[in-house]
Parts: structure tokens; sequence; C-alpha cells
């Protein structure tokens, strides 16, 4: 059966944990700088919200986003990505 309503999906993208993040590096130096404490590390990364249109069941829109995930919000080499949806 189909859903009519539209979902959202929300895609965090990050680098590997064995990539480098010389931006996250940068934040984690200008925080301590700037007098913050208690930060230990920090990695950047990018968070995309898709909307969909309703016309898949859950399983189906959760392959279709994982998809589009993998084949062009990341590079999988080196970033790698979580998901999920919402009603």
């Amino acid at each position: 059966m189909l859903e009519s309503n539209p979902m959202k999906a929300y895609v965090t993208v990050m680098l590997k944990t064995t990539v480098l993040d010389p931006q996250g590096k940068t934040i984690q130096g200008a925080l301590r700088k700037m007098g913050y404490k208690g930060v230990d590390g920090v990695r950047q990364g990018k968070f995309f919200e898709l909307v969909l249109d309703g016309g898949m069941d859950k399983n189906a829109a959760k392959a279709e986003v994982e998809r589009i995930a993998t084949e062009v919000l990341t590079n999988p080499v080196i970033e790698e990505f979580s998901c999920r949806l919402e009603d």
C-alpha cells in the first residue's frame, strides 16, 4: 500500500573517522582560543533534508534515500552517512 503523505528524509554526511578533518581541527583550536572548555574534538559534516512525495512506502523510500546518499551526496571513499525518515 502506497502512502500519500509526504515524508522527510534527513541525511547526515561525515568524513570517515580515519580521514583527517582539518576544518574540525581549526574549529576546535578556535574554540580553545575563545575560552570554551571541555571540547575534546570537533568533526564537521553536511546535513541534507529531502522532501519525498509520499509515492513510496517507508522501506522503498529508505532504500531510495540511501541510494541517493551513496551515489550523489557522499564521496564513499572518504565519507559515510546516516539517514532517518520522518512522516
